[in-house]
């Protein structure tokens, strides 16, 4: 049952300006927002999840702000600020839900919401937020607890008494752009009829990265029996052009060839999925696709989340490990023994169980 004043809202907005795949593990929470109160729902995001926002099937309307507490290509000025609060009152929300991760503060997404004058207010947050928040649910995490993002972000929106039985992630996914996508692969030479997997080897983090040579080793392994595409952004294509090369016969390099749209039924069609820890597992998740994540061990939450698969972690060198204090108390707490590198082996037998029909889901942290 929702809770008193939240049971008239008409017009959320709710504020995830983070990347892509923090968006998508915020969408089961989304769906109880919209399924519970019925309501018209605006999502405020970055412009690196914009694209994926347009794609989320409980999202109605999307506002694109890259706001300054938040990692950006760009610098925001601060006379941009004055233009986002302005267009966030414009839209005359009844009510504003604050997603974050446990090692980021609230505050500053409070205080636009506070300013742009949303009269209710929801978030997690460590201190007293005295007015900036309305409904204020103390974080416990990673102190006490450590939960699932997806989880994180149902438990939130359970607080005002917005639930959903359906917690799967979701995209849209357009299947009218197969042919073209079927004649687009096929004039690189793959053969839509042959068996195929996806490996997806960028990472936006270097702390996230798993060595070249070692993607080279698994592919040439896979290979035998796969034809191997190796997606990412344009400005990943020197690395996939790389491990295309060093793969050879059976790898192809899709990295700039592919919009989001495209790239999304891609991973729908696909039999499986390696990748490192990006937003592209969370599209696997979203389109109930097996995956194999390789894991840096930077942030237990985030696992891809109710979807065959298998978690292989790494260790993260440690002069490139987070400096955020919240996040070494966490890693400290849950990644105390370390761990060797991920062999080519290991993935490639996991690819093998998993192609042959031997899978299981993924567990919410697998701590």
């Amino acid at each position: 049952m929702l809770k008193g004043n939240w049971k008239d809202c008409e017009n959320i907005l709710c504020i995830r300006p983070d990347n892509m795949g923090d968006l998508l593990m915020t969408v089961p929470a989304i769906r109880a927002l919209k399924e519970s109160t019925g309501a018209r729902i605006t999502v405020l995001t970055s412009s690196m999840a914009a694209g994926a926002a347009r794609m989320i099937p409980e999202i109605d309307e999307v506002m694109v702000y890259d706001l300054p507490w938040i990692k950006a290509e760009k610098t925001i000025h601060a006379d941009s600020f004055n233009e986002i609060i302005a267009g966030v009152r414009s839209k005359n929300f009844d009510a504003a839900v604050i997603f974050t991760v446990y090692s980021q503060n609230p505050l500053p997404a409070a205080m636009l919401a506070y300013l742009a004058e949303i009269p209710k207010r929801l978030a997690y947050c460590r201190e007293n937020p005295y007015e900036l928040l309305t409904d204020w649910v103390p974080d416990t995490e990673p102190y006490t607890e450590i939960k699932h993002q997806v989880r994180r972000d149902l438990d939130l929106a359970a607080y005002i008494g917005a639930c959903t039985s359906n917690e799967k992630l979701s995209v849209s996914v357009n299947n009218r752009l197969w042919p073209a996508l079927s004649k687009k692969l096929s004039l690189k030479g793959i053969n839509i009829l042959r068996p195929l997997l996806i490996l997806h080897p960028g990472v936006s983090e270097k702390k996230r990265e798993y060595p070249a040579d070692l993607w080279i080793e698994t592919g040439i392994a896979l290979a035998n029996s796969h034809q191997v595409l190796i997606t990412g952004a344009l400005a990943e294509k020197p690395l996939a052009d790389k491990l295309r090369e060093g793969i050879g016969e059976n790898a192809f390099s899709l990295a700039g060839d592919l919009d989001l749209e495209e790239f999304i039924l891609l991973i729908k069609k696909a039999p499986l999925v390696i990748s490192v820890n990006t937003g592209t597992v969370h599209l696997a998740a979203a389109t109930a696709t097996p995956v194999i994540v390789l894991y840096a061990r930077t942030n237990p939450q985030h696992f891809p989340w109710k979807v065959p698969g298998k978690v292989l972690q790494f260790e993260v060198p440690g002069e490139i490990k987070s400096r955020n204090e919240v996040i070494r108390f966490a890693n400290e707490k849950c990644f105390s023994s370390p761990v060797p590198m991920i062999t080519p082996g290991e993935i490639v037998r996991a690819a093998h169980k998993i192609l042959s029909g031997d899978q299981e889901i993924i567990q919410e942290t697998g701590l």
